[in-house]
């Protein structure tokens, strides 16, 4: 499956933004999708990732009560609905994905579970 994100821009702090990563390819539903973040000079974050059929999602800390992650499978689109941005939150978005077609849903935030990945979308939250 390929991935193209799309939503990011520049924003003022404490407002929202909504990304979206459009998938092309079959079988989407058996893909688990997460959503990534990585500034210039750190390590790559996980913020959250949905399961195949969006039974189960995860939120990391940072972004917890913040971020929503939903899916429509029958659009092969999966969105990060982000809110109260703060300037810290200022990264590259990638989606990324990998395939799962067992019955029971899966969760992995772990970056090396991931194949596939968007080329990133850029976030900007001034002061």
């Amino acid at each position: 499956v390929q991935l193209v994100e799309s939503g990011g821009g520049l924003l003022q702090s404490g407002g929202s933004l909504r990304l979206s990563c459009a998938a092309s390819g079959d079988a989407f539903e058996d893909y688990v999708v997460g959503w990534f973040r990585q500034a210039p000079g750190k390590e790559r974050e996980g913020v959250s990732c949905i399961s195949q059929r969006g039974e189960n999602t995860y939120y990391s800390d940072a972004v917890k009560g913040l971020f929503t992650v939903r899916r429509d499978n029958s659009k092969n689109l999966v969105s990060l609905q982000m809110n109260n941005l703060k300037p810290e939150d200022t990264d590259v978005y990638s989606c990324a994905s990998y395939f799962d077609a067992a019955p029971s849903p899966s969760l992995s935030i772990l970056e090396a579970d991931y194949d596939s990945w968007g080329q990133g979308t850029q976030v900007t939250v001034s002061s």
